[in-house]
């Protein structure tokens, strides 16, 4: 038996910031970016969200149609939260405990991918814990100037590895990294 795949999805800027992409990305959504993003969802089985994304996912794409409407909806989500005492999405439950050793735990399990949307924290957590399989950046060409970033100042050092990089013609770029 194999170990289950993590693969993180982060939008992100050129000066590493992550936070709030619902206020500067959308110039850059393109049907590359579409069909980049829908991807990943397509090649996943369980999405894992920090309560930030979930309440933020949870807010929109049950009032959503169309394929990725359907595909997000559809899909098993786990949420990982210290202050959430429930989750109402359809096929949403809440993680239980120390979250690295639940990752650890169901990276274990049979099953596909588990894709990570979002939630800085726990993309964190799960690269310093070594969990983290892939980590895709689609880099946006422009200067947030202020906002949560991806490693903050005093970081500790990761070593990655370019697996995979496309251009978009908007300029956003398409990088997929591994562990080095």
């Amino acid at each position: 038996m194999t170990a289950r795949k993590i693969a993180a999805g982060l939008f992100v800027s050129l000066d590493g910031v992550v936070e709030a992409p619902e206020t500067w990305h959308f110039p850059y959504l393109s049907e590359e970016m579409g069909a980049a993003v829908g991807q990943m969802y397509a090649e996943a089985d369980t999405l894992l969200l920090g309560r930030v994304t979930y309440e933020a996912f949870a807010a929109v794409w049950p009032h959503q149609t169309g394929e990725m409407a359907d595909a997000i909806n559809g899909i098993r989500k786990l949420v990982a939260s210290t202050t959430l005492a429930e989750v109402g999405w359809t096929n949403a439950a809440l993680i239980e405990g120390d979250v690295v050793a639940a990752v650890k735990e169901l990276k274990g399990r049979p099953g596909g991918t588990i894709s990570v949307a979002g939630s800085i924290s726990l993309v964190r957590a799960l690269l310093g814990a070594g969990l983290l399989d892939e980590l895709r950046l689609l880099v946006h060409p422009l200067v947030v100037g202020a906002g949560q970033r991806l490693f903050p100042d005093g970081a500790a050092p990761v070593a990655l590895k370019l697996a995979r990089s496309v251009t978009f013609a908007t300029g956003v770029l398409d990088l997929t990294y591994q562990p080095a």
